[in-house]
């Protein structure tokens, strides 16, 4: 089956309906109750990563480590079965969810077909084993693990742009010739937001509203980590504003093509002028050595922005968000704790890369 057929069989592609909110966010909150509370994270710093694997294997993962634990052991078990249970969680939420929140929360989780995509076109790029490909892949959108499968084992990277024709992302994949990769990332990710804005700008649905309002401060979020790291890197060409993303909610392509040719200090000055700046202006400095601390401020603050913003609309598709936005937190901070012990980083190191 052609994967056009497939994504047309995917999700619930109606963008109009009633949403049960009474049956839908009462268990999407049970859903977040259930994730890590922030005690346990010094506890998981503490373990061997086969004490982790167990640990996990006895609370929300256990399903996938069990069903994971007599192919894998050890980093991969554990890589596997956060990559499985973050797919399982969001079929859930598709699931469990009707309406027009089930269309946007489709359409949010086309990230992850872009991901996807991008992910098995890199290891074709690096030269990487189909399963060191597949230890990336979070079968989360519309592509299924199969398929996905079937893409990262093929032997060039032609074969897998051919699977795509007839989809979204077909005229952007075609102009790959193996080399330009950076630049076919780049239009995936504009694709993917350009869609998410096609559905919820101009609508009068308060859901569709709140969740453009979700998205652009997300790419608000983005796109200053960019330019922290363009800034650090003393790169100023006008030619990179092809990295940002349009549509953030207060910091717009104008804002940042003012913001593009600054040095690192005139760029701080700048930040003084929007609300993420108090987040960070405490660990901010021109001759900051590390720009860690400042995106993990950055994604906290998105954090509590979406917890905060979740109590002021209850019955609306924000805390459905807020939950996406938690779990992913959540499986990153897994991911990172048990990656850092695998290749011998020190506890400090590991524990300033983690959003708690």
């Amino acid at each position: 089956m052609r994967l056009l057929q497939k994504l047309k069989r995917g999700y619930n592609s109606g963008s109009k309906g009633h949403t049960n909110y009474s049956y839908t966010v009462p268990r999407v909150r049970a859903m977040k109750s259930k994730l890590l509370p922030k005690e346990a994270y010094p506890r998981l710093m503490n373990m061997s990563i086969d004490e982790i694997a167990r640990f996990i294997g006895e609370s929300g993962y256990k399903e996938d480590v069990d069903e994971l634990a007599l192919k894998y052991a050890g980093v991969d078990l554990v890589e596997h079965s956060l990559n499985r249970n973050l797919s399982v969680t969001f079929r859930k939420l598709l699931n469990i969810s009707d309406g027009e929140v089930n269309f946007l929360i489709a359409e949010y989780l086309k990230e992850y077909d872009v991901w996807n995509i991008k992910t098995i076109l890199r290891g074709k790029y690096c030269k990487a084993s189909t399963e060191e490909v597949l230890e990336a892949i979070v079968a989360g959108g519309s592509l299924t693990y199969t398929f996905l499968s079937e893409l990262a084992a093929k032997g060039s990277y032609e074969e897998i742009v051919s699977e795509f024709e007839g989809t979204e992302y077909y005229p952007i994949l075609k102009n790959y010739d193996g080399t330009n990769l950076s630049d076919v990332e780049n239009q995936l990710d504009k694709l993917y937001y350009n869609g998410l804005f096609a559905v919820a700008g101009g609508s009068k649905s308060k859901d569709r509203k709140l969740f453009a309002k979700f998205i652009r401060v997300g790419i608000d979020i983005t796109n200053l980590m960019i330019l922290f790291r363009l800034k650090k890197a003393e790169l100023y060409d006008p030619q990179m504003m092809d990295l940002m993303i349009e549509g953030g909610l207060e910091i717009d392509l104008k804002a940042i093509q003012k913001l593009m040719p600054l040095s690192f200090e005139e760029f701080i000055n700048e930040l003084e002028k929007y609300s993420y700046w108090k987040e960070i202006s405490d660990m901010v400095s021109p001759g900051m050595k590390s720009l860690i601390d400042v995106e993990t401020r950055l994604k906290k603050h998105r954090l509590k922005s979406a917890a905060s913003f979740s109590h002021v609309y209850p019955i609306s598709i924000v805390p459905i968000m807020d939950y996406m936005l938690s779990k992913q937190n959540e499986v990153n901070n897994l991911r990172i704790i048990v990656r850092g012990k695998a290749a011998g980083l020190d506890d400090d190191t590991i524990k300033e890369q983690l959003v708690i």
